[in-house]
């Protein structure tokens, strides 16, 4: 019930902004929020108004407004959110990683070493599925980051999960606004890329296991 009333109103103020601004600066607005979720780490504090229900509600606007164009607005958000997780990762790898080197100890130097095997092997598949959850999102680019995760592999995974969550959910709510099925099959969708990537993601982790 909580996460329905949140929804709701920030469906509400969507369209507020859409009025009070209009289109061209309510792209922004999206396109801002969506970065700043995970490149300035603001969705650990307020996840609704930087993920899934902000892209979703926004593609329903479109649906219903002339003036927004859903192709621009996909596209944009995909490219936030693709920034975004690259700023998290740049963080995480040029500021978090040697701050904890000069001040951990031996137990956090641990951590330190399991995930890096851990993002070695699975990194890819965490960062494709981190994507679909809130905090996950947040914390998972600038993790990578300073576990020090092949850098070329980052990229390839973060812009399969921008395509995977930000262009095709805001694509999904355009069309649910006119094909009603659209709208309870865009959870299923995402739970489809959700378990193929663990799936792979154990598969890769048992073959690592075994060539060991």
């Amino acid at each position: 019930m909580g996460s329905q009333l949140i929804a709701s109103a920030l469906n509400s103020q969507i369209t507020n902004w859409l009025t009070d601004f209009g289109p061209g600066l309510f792209y922004f607005i999206v396109w801002g929020l969506v970065f700043a979720g995970t490149g300035l780490f603001i969705g650990a504090f307020i996840p609704f108004i930087t993920g899934d229900t902000l892209i979703f509600a926004a593609g329903l606007l479109a649906a219903t407004t002339s003036g927004l164009n859903i192709w621009v607005l996909a596209i944009g958000v995909g490219i936030a959110a693709f920034l975004g997780d690259q700023v998290g990762f740049v963080l995480g790898r040029h500021f978090g990683r040697p701050y904890l080197d000069r001040h951990s100890g031996p137990r956090l130097q641990s951590a330190i070493a399991k995930s890096e095997r851990f993002y070695e092997n699975l990194g890819w598949w965490a960062v494709v599925v981190a994507r679909f959850m809130p905090w996950a999102r947040v914390l998972i680019p600038a993790i990578a980051g300073i576990a020090r995760m092949n850098y070329y592999k980052f990229l390839s995974a973060n812009l399969t999960g921008a395509i995977a969550w930000g262009f095709c959910l805001t694509v999904t709510g355009y069309y649910a606004a006119t094909i009603p099925a659209v709208k309870s099959a865009a959870y299923a969708i995402a739970l489809f890329f959700i378990a193929g990537s663990v799936l792979a993601g154990l598969r890769s982790w048992w073959s690592n296991r075994a060539r060991a």
